[in-house]
């Protein structure tokens, strides 16, 4: 731990960056495309910005700008044994919208964009292990969906191969061990979102152990109930059920849905420095020059989004029959690829005055006011390189009596580590937010 630390502030030493916040003329680089009112690059690369309306009963019920990005991209993370020990290749990556600059990052993490070279800048590092995965071990390789509150319909690919033999590791890149990347995500936003996603992908519920393991296993955990609820079988029963009420959400939901253009979005306002809200909203929509030193671009300009405080993400953990069970929720979206996700108890945006909220999320407030039962309670960062400085909390609550809660409401669901993580395996089916939450979790 003393080692990446060092490492982490001697990149930083080294490192070469200014981020300013600028002036935006729409008719430059980056320009308001009067065609279809959407903001866009020359090269119509990376990403758009777009309009976005949700209309319930003929009426415009919410409205804001939305990241239009179609293209899927890499967060790849190369594993190895090193010294008996199983590693990841992580690197130390600085992304415009960081708020310490340089975060904990996957071995790859590049846009089709990036790795196209439509930017005219270098190859990402490492990126030909994953363009052939197919001579290495693949260990999970998923389509999973981003922050649906300001991506429409966003998807990455999430992989991880297991490699043999020499690879060369780079100044900018360091192994770890999975207990030192999570003993980092303590540190309030050294380990990026892309990190977390990509761990909380690695597929425990297909573990194929014998009986001698799962035992030597078991001696590692300081909660069994951990354990059973990591390596015990799968509930299918409880899967079905989620899968029933996800999809009634999709077949019989009633509000529709519109990309217009920018302008026409009534409660906002664009300005030289900003598109901003009339009213308090969780963003605003800023430019920024960037020049990074070390990246495959050295300077450009871009759009980020800037939030307006800090979110809330939380769930519950409780012990059923000596199983360790977590709380969640199918949770709608607008940007949702497919509608609908699982998702944490709690997903409280940065101007939600906490009105209007249900028995759960009630009780989360109140155990987090009081800090009862706090498993995790930890400051980290959303993705650099869409969004300027933000964070969010991300909270566990261990709940030591069941009793709190012995009905809950038919959108809720108690599940098993393995029985997410089966979900997990699936495209689309658990959010980025329920997925960064179960990353925290230690044996």
């Amino acid at each position: 731990m003393k080692e990446i630390a060092e490492w982490i502030e001697e990149r930083k030493k080294t490192a070469k960056v200014e981020i300013r916040k600028v002036d935006f003329s729409y008719n430059g680089f980056w320009y308001y495309d009067e065609k279809d009112g959407y903001i866009r690059n020359e090269n119509n690369s990376f990403f758009q910005l777009a309009g976005y309306q949700e209309i319930e009963d003929d009426r415009i019920v919410r409205e804001q700008p939305i990241i239009i990005q179609n293209e899927i991209g890499y967060l790849g993370i190369i594993c190895k044994m090193v010294q008996g020990t199983m590693n990841f290749l992580m690197q130390a990556k600085i992304e415009p919208g960081n708020i310490n600059v340089i975060q904990i990052s996957p071995t790859i993490q590049a846009t089709k964009s990036n790795f196209s070279k439509l930017h005219g800048g270098s190859t990402p590092a490492y990126l030909e292990y994953f363009q052939n995965a197919k001579a290495h071990t693949v260990v999970v390789d998923q389509l999973q969906s981003e922050q649906s509150s300001r991506f429409y319909k966003k998807r990455n690919r999430n992989i991880i191969l297991y490699v043999d033999g020499p690879i060369e590791v780079k100044d900018s890149h360091k192994w770890m061990t999975l207990g030192q990347i999570k003993e980092c995500m303590k540190i309030e936003n050294l380990v990026n979102m892309d990190t977390r996603t990509v761990l909380s992908c690695i597929p425990f519920a297909k573990a194929s152990m014998q009986e001698q393991e799962l035992e030597e296993s078991k001696e590692l955990f300081r909660d069994r109930a951990l354990y059973n609820s990591i390596f015990k079988s799968v509930d299918r029963g409880e899967i079905h059920r989620i899968f029933r009420v996800m999809n009634d959400y999709k077949m019989y939901q009633k509000e529709t849905f519109r990309l217009v253009p920018l302008k026409s979005l009534k409660g906002w306002k664009m300005t030289p420095t900003e598109i901003v809200c009339k009213t308090p909203y969780d963003f605003k929509v800023i430019y920024c020059f960037i020049e990074i030193e070390g990246r495959e671009v050295k300077y450009w300009e871009q759009p980020l989004m800037e939030a307006n405080g800090m979110a809330v993400f939380g769930i519950f953990s409780a012990v059923f029959d000596g199983m360790r069970k977590f709380l969640v929720r199918v949770r709608p979206e607008m940007g949702c690829f497919d509608s609908a996700e699982l998702g944490p108890v709690v997903q409280m945006e940065p101007t939600n005055q906490r009105k209007d909220l249900d028995a759960m999320e009630r009780l989360f407030f109140e155990k987090l006011e009081k800090k009862e039962g706090i498993m995790h309670n930890h400051i980290l960062s959303e993705e650099g390189g869409r969004f300027f400085h933000e964070q969010n909390q991300n909270v566990i609550i261990d709940l030591k009596g069941t009793e709190e809660i012995k009905e809950v409401p038919e959108s809720y669901f108690w599940v098993d580590y393995a029985t997410v993580n089966q979900m997990i395996q699936y495209n689309n089916c658990v959010n980025i937010q329920l997925r960064n939450l179960l990353s925290l979790l230690q044996i």
